[in-house]
């Protein structure tokens, strides 16, 4: 079995052994490519974010680097600006063929909050190698909107990997002359590129700022909070916009992205030594996303991106990431929006749930 493994194959992990919980994971947590993980009962605020590194604990870097412990039984706001690092409800004891890679969940992404994955021994973040046996944690560090927490939310989705199956440009392309992976010509690149929107139908709205001194947002309430609360609207009016050093924006990919049922994606940034902004966070397009037959036409990408030091023009049609292509090792279940929680199916640009739709 050689590919991303679908969520068959993850119940399957689960029954022997492979991915264990405490509590017992629960069927929403199972997505058709990866699977959600939980945050344990307890918070550690620390002073830095860091690595375990080679033949070293997580809770022993944690004893080194703790200032002080947070109880998130009863609900506990991890304060905008910090680092936590919790433990997750999750482990692993992976077989030597299968290596897993983890990654913010949407919703997680669109409020920017930063959200990795480390383990014991690891010297990367969201990268866990093949045979790793140990507990997993959540660093976590709000970067624009303080939150609420509480024990079982899941900010964070963990997707497993038998061999190697991602698509060399030459597949990719074949692939999009099958079944078209993109609305319109396909920039492929060591990936499939995807590009900015900023001249939208009917209207100068493009994106969303977020703002510097807002509220708290309980992760539970959904479709709650007022935007203009906590967004400041980004118009374009001739194709442009200019981002600000340290601001954090949603915008929109003017391709509609199609993720074929046998096929897995993430998301990378474009070019690194363009260097003034990133394409960050949520990184993952599971099977059926954007796919005609579960509800996706038309679905593009929201684009999550913070500016670096200097103020940066973004251009309409500017390429700023790339779909890495991958075959699934089978079909799953269930595809993205076909019948299970798939908040963004269809989607354009959009908020995270926890909004009211603007204008509302």
């Amino acid at each position: 079995m050689i590919g991303v493994l679908p969520d068959t194959e993850l119940k399957a992990m689960m029954d022997r052994g492979e991915i264990a919980a405490d509590p017992a994971v629960i069927d929403a947590q199972v997505q058709p490519a990866s699977l959600d993980l939980r945050l344990g009962t307890v918070a550690y605020r620390v002073r830095a974010s860091f690595l375990a590194g080679h033949g070293a604990r997580v809770s022993d870097r944690l004893a080194e680097f703790q200032m002080h412990e947070v109880n998130l039984s009863g609900g506990a706001v991890l304060e905008k600006g910090c680092v936590y690092v919790v433990p997750l409800m999750e482990a692993l004891d992976l077989p030597d063929g299968v290596q897993a890679v983890a990654n913010a969940k949407s919703s997680t992404g669109r409020l920017d909050l930063l959200t990795r994955t480390i383990t014991d021994g690891g010297t990367e973040f969201d990268r866990i190698p093949p045979g790793y046996t140990g507990p997993l944690y959540a660093e976590i560090c709000p970067r624009s909107f303080s939150v609420l927490v509480r024990p079982g939310m899941r900010l964070n989705q963990i997707r497993f990997r038998a061999g190697q199956a991602v698509l060399s440009d030459g597949e990719l392309s074949k692939l999009h002359d099958d079944m078209p992976l993109v609305n319109g010509p396909a920039v492929i690149d060591e990936g499939l590129g995807f590009s900015v929107d900023l001249r939208l139908p009917d209207t100068t709205l493009v994106g969303y700022r977020a703002k510097p001194h807002t509220g708290v947002i309980d992760l539970d309430n959904i479709g709650h909070y007022d935007p203009a609360e906590f967004w400041e609207e980004v118009h374009a009016r001739d194709g442009h916009i200019i981002l600000d050093p340290g601001a954090f924006y949603i915008l929109v990919s003017r391709e509609a992205v199609h993720i074929p049922p046998d096929y897995a994606a993430e998301m990378a940034p474009y070019l690194a030594m363009v260097g003034e902004f990133r394409v960050h966070y949520a990184g993952f397009f599971d099977p059926g996303f954007g796919h005609d037959a579960a509800g996706g036409t038309g679905s593009r990408g929201v684009l999550e991106v913070r500016c670096h030091e200097a103020p940066f023009v973004l251009e309409h049609g500017q390429i700023v990431g790339r779909l890495i292509y991958e075959r699934m090792a089978a079909q799953p279940a269930q595809l993205y929006g076909a019948g299970i929680a798939s908040n963004y199916q269809g989607q354009g640009l959009k908020l995270s749930k926890h909004f009211a739709a603007p204008n509302t």
